[in-house]
């Protein structure tokens, strides 16, 4: 009888695995991408920068008009990350914890530098700054020189890399809430001590991965760059402007070497940014 009531439990069914041909295909597929759009044209930067030694390489790089083109975009990258770290904390902070009218076209103008085109931008700035724009003749009688110049260079590679770190900030901000924030003030904190040992520490790592992503950015620029720069030789030309002249003048073998530079300058933003991940899930974990 006891037997009769104890009975065997049902089997567990398994999941059919199916055939292994549609993972294989999507994966050969995703390889074949990576290596023929992303491996070889990298590739065939460096086997081109050192087709003719080590000794032009160098050479190219250590070019007086090549050093002042790494200087302007080391300093430039340096700047643009300052001001949109300051500004992206800030919008982020705001767009977070508080609401108030015109909160969405915050969040809107936030974005346009992704949609608007990089030579739009650049021409909107020279609509601006330039001799016959809006301020330019205001900032002219005052001896300041925008347009074709570092000034414009550092405003378009500001506009253009404006929402990285905010839209990095922003949800982590919104996914913590404010109880940490709220029970830190109840013990008598002040905003800037909150701030400082509360907030900041919970969303570093979403500052840094926003700071090499807007660095990266930075640095890469070409487009809003090339309108508002000149293309003036040791003054206003930038990695990817130089490397650009180079070309267009055959020496192919500088092109490559300035470009083999920036493609070094990417790939240690790569690590820096898997780094930033890893720490990021190591500290959740």
């Amino acid at each position: 009888m006891f037997s009769a009531l104890v009975r065997p439990a049902p089997k567990a069914h398994t999941a059919p695995s199916g055939s292994p041909w549609p993972r294989r295909m999507l994966i050969s597929i995703a390889l074949g991408f990576v290596a023929f759009f992303l491996v070889l044209p990298l590739a065939c930067v460096f086997v081109n920068a050192l087709d003719k030694g080590l000794g032009p390489y160098f050479g190219a790089i250590s070019h007086p008009l090549s050093l002042a083109a790494i200087r302007l975009t080391l300093a430039t990258a340096a700047i643009a990350v300052a001001a949109n770290l300051v500004f992206g904390i800030s919008a982020a902070w705001l767009l977070a914890r508080f609401d108030f009218r015109g909160k969405s076209l915050l969040l809107t103008l936030v974005d346009v530098p992704f949609s608007v085109s990089p030579v739009i931008a650049g021409l909107l700035f020279v609509l601006l700054f330039g001799r016959a724009g809006w301020f330019g003749p205001a900032l002219a009688d005052l001896g300041v020189k925008v347009i074709f110049a570092p000034p414009g260079i550092i405003l378009a590679t500001v506009f253009i890399t404006a929402p990285f770190v905010v839209r990095e900030v922003l949800p982590t901000l919104q996914a913590q809430g404010k109880d940490s924030e709220e029970a830190a003030y109840t013990l008598g904190a002040t905003g800037f001590q909150t701030f400082l040992r509360v907030t900041l520490p919970n969303i570093k790592w979403a500052v840094l991965y926003g700071v090499v992503l807007c660095n990266a950015r930075a640095m890469g620029e070409f487009g809003a760059v090339s309108v508002v720069s000149g293309h003036i030789r040791g003054l206003t030309n930038t990695l990817p402007l130089h490397a650009e002249i180079l070309n267009n003048e055959y020496d192919f073998t500088a092109a490559f070497a300035v470009s083999s530079l920036l493609s070094l300058l990417a790939l240690l933003t790569l690590a820096v940014k898997k780094v930033v991940e890893w720490r990021s899930h190591h500290d959740r974990g």
